[in-house]
């Protein structure tokens, strides 16, 4: 087997913080509201059906079905979904950076909506640019931890498993990635991604 050559991110709570709360917190000023309709309306188990490749004119539809008094904050999702991403996690772009300069290939494995990831990442060309590919799992119908999106993305990425450091934030999607043979490590935070990174014979620690 050769040496570790590449690093596939993952985007969401690794590169960026996320979370519907972002953009709803502005919308709604009474926490307890607030609360009860991230716990009840815009779910994260709703949103999740945007990665899986799901168009939010569907997915709207039904919802604003169910909860009709809600009609125009579940609209804002699609078009204002931009605001639920957070600032950039400390350190990351710049290891980024970092490892572009060393010609390490860069690539990233996303849960993300079809429809929102474009208008995403035409915010951010001096991150995304550095990365030679990115498999985005509303585009492909499969979402992390299905081994298909990770066979899929190592196909278009030309690595084999032992090839790649994959790092995540979700637990499941890391033991996922592990049980192809690919080194995958749980996200922290930068200084703990450097030590494996390091570990793994990319960067100097």
């Amino acid at each position: 087997m050769g040496a570790v050559r590449a690093v596939i991110f993952d985007i969401g709570n690794v590169l960026f913080h996320w979370h519907p709360r972002f953009l709803y917190e502005r919308l709604i000023g009474d926490d307890r509201a607030l609360a009860a309709f991230l716990d009840e309306v815009v779910t994260l188990d709703w949103h999740f059906q945007h990665d899986a490749g799901r168009d939010f004119a569907d997915t709207s539809a039904e919802l604003i079905a169910r909860f009709p008094q809600h009609a125009e904050l579940i609209a804002a999702w699609g078009p204002r979904f931009n605001e639920s991403v957070g600032d950039p996690v400390a350190g990351m772009h710049e290891l980024v950076a970092e490892l572009d300069a060393a010609r390490v290939p860069l690539f990233a494995i996303t849960n993300f909506s079809h429809e929102f990831w474009p208008p995403f990442r035409a915010e951010w060309p001096r991150l995304f640019d550095r990365f030679r590919d990115v498999v985005v799992s509303g585009d492909e119908k499969l979402v992390k931890p299905d081994p298909a999106l990770y066979r899929l993305a190592l196909a278009r990425f030309g690595l084999e498993p032992h090839e790649a450091v994959f790092i995540d934030d979700n637990a499941a999607n890391v033991t996922g990635a592990q049980a192809l043979g690919i080194r995958s490590v749980l996200f922290a935070d930068a200084q703990h991604t450097r030590r494996e990174l390091a570990d793994a014979g990319l960067l100097v620690a």
